[in-house]
């Protein structure tokens, strides 16, 4: 077996030493992973924040790292976030890790030691379960279960490939643990949010069985393990599905729509309102991010004055269901269909906001508005679009919603039309950065949300 390396006490707490073993390598690897905030830019001031062996050869890390930021007229550099890092290091790695290879220390207590992302290594991540599986503690780390959950051992570990903000691995088909990549202070919602569901009696999110935090160097949720559904869908590949086929996907959307009122609804009972949320408040909010995507994005800026109209009358608007906790990012992609029932995942919320705001009690039309735009960006993957399997498709989420809710969204005219245009503003940004080739997308709802009559 290739020889690992079991790092003394001191080395396992002096981050320094660390950082001169790993800062060179991190520099260049960071940048190209899908979940760091800079993309392909340079990362700069980066520093190690704590570290902990988990076991010999995986060291558990957090890291602070800063990008070189996008150009933007009156942009001012980001500040550093923080990343959670499972690397593995070896003196000599197996080939079949050769695409999680990091780099070969030069300096520090790592010298001449291989190092690569761990949780490409099925070693690492079946003792990672092993350790998720009793609770209790290491370093600054902490590790929880519920109870009333048994978790079997050696399930064989599968990492997840598909892009996306964190990583997750399938455990033998039967459990899925997320790391979030990206860290902020505090719970985070995609543990708070399924335990307090689970206890309301929600069976449309899969609860949690195990999870990790950190006390340091702020107390900050960085895992969580929750049962799988492997003959489950998304509702994206579906929707994709229907319309290759030529189908229309009404039924589901309206199931669907019934399905996320009973999430609404009880996420309502498990967060007691707590006031938040005012239209005035929210429309000055979303004036801002208005204004910050048309100075990055220049054709967006013809349109502002639409726009800015669409918030002044959410701002003038005094009615409308309640503020509650809601899922943050609602869309195709975060529901999955098993056999003719629905199920809501991810929780986060979108990982570039605040994580204080994304746990604030908000309009449930912000939900609905994000599922309604995932609608309209079906329609448009391929030529002809299809405008008009949107349109149904979103008549019938709302009439589904509405017949389980009690309210009716398509009858909140002000909000709907707010919220769906903050969350296009926040599509055109994502794309001109991300990936220009689909600005077109959310431009057609630009252009149409900034002359909409109501």
């Amino acid at each position: 077996m290739p020889k690992t390396i079991t790092l003394s006490p001191p080395a396992a707490t002096g981050t320094d030493g660390l950082l001169a073993s790993l800062g060179g390598l991190l520099r260049d690897w960071l940048p190209r992973q899908r979940w760091f905030a800079g993309k392909d830019r340079p990362a700069t001031d980066l520093s190690v924040l704590s570290v902990t062996e988990l076991f010999p050869g995986c060291l558990h890390l957090l890291v602070n790292a800063s990008h070189a930021p996008v150009p933007t007229p009156g942009g001012t550099p980001p500040p550093g976030d923080c990343y959670q890092l499972l690397l593995g290091v070896r003196e000599r790695p197996a080939p079949a890790l050769d695409r999680a290879y990091i780099g070969r220390a030069e300096h520090g207590p790592l010298a001449g030691f291989a190092v690569y992302d761990a949780l490409h290594d099925p070693r690492c991540a079946h003792l990672l379960l092993e350790r998720l599986r009793q609770p209790g503690k290491a370093g600054p780390l902490r590790f929880g279960v519920d109870e009333a959950a048994e978790v079997p051992g050696g399930l064989a570990p599968r990492l997840l490939t598909s892009e996306q903000s964190n990583s997750s691995i399938v455990y033998g088909d039967s459990y899925i643990l997320k790391l979030f990549r990206r860290i902020q202070a505090g719970v985070n919602p995609d543990l708070e949010v399924p335990q307090a569901l689970a206890a309301q009696g929600c069976a449309r999110v899969p609860a949690p069985v195990a999870w990790f935090c950190t006390t340091a160097p702020r107390p900050a949720t960085l895992g969580v393990l929750q049962p799988f559904l492997p003959d489950a869908v998304d509702g994206w590949e579906l929707a994709l599905g229907a319309l290759a086929r030529g189908d229309g996907f009404t039924t589901e959307a309206s199931e669907l729509g019934g399905a996320m009122a009973e999430v609404h609804l009880a996420l309502a009972g498990a967060f007691p309102a707590a006031g938040g949320d005012e239209n005035g408040v929210t429309a000055d909010a979303m004036c801002v991010r208005l204004d910050a995507a048309a100075r990055a994005v220049p054709g967006l800026r013809p349109y502002v004055p639409g726009l800015r109209a669409a918030f002044g009358a959410l701002a003038a608007h005094d009615s409308g269901p309640a503020a509650q906790r809601v899922h943050g990012d609602l869309h195709l992609g975060q529901v999955l269909r098993a056999g003719t029932d629905w199920f809501v995942i991810d929780f986060e919320g979108e990982p570039s906001r605040p994580l204080a705001e994304r746990r604030t009690a908000q309009s449930p039309v912000r939900d609905i508005a994000g599922m309604l735009r995932s609608f309209d960006y079906a329609a448009r993957q391929r030529r002809p679009w299809r405008p008009e399997w949107a349109s149904r498709c979103r008549e019938a989420f709302c009439a589904g919603y509405a017949a389980r809710a009690g309210w009716d969204p398509r009858k909140e005219h002000a909000l709907l039309r707010a919220h769906e245009t903050d969350r296009a503003v926040y599509e055109v940004l994502y794309e001109a950065r991300h990936r220009p080739d689909w600005l077109p997308v959310p431009m057609a709802a630009i252009e149409r949300l900034a002359e909409w009559r109501g």
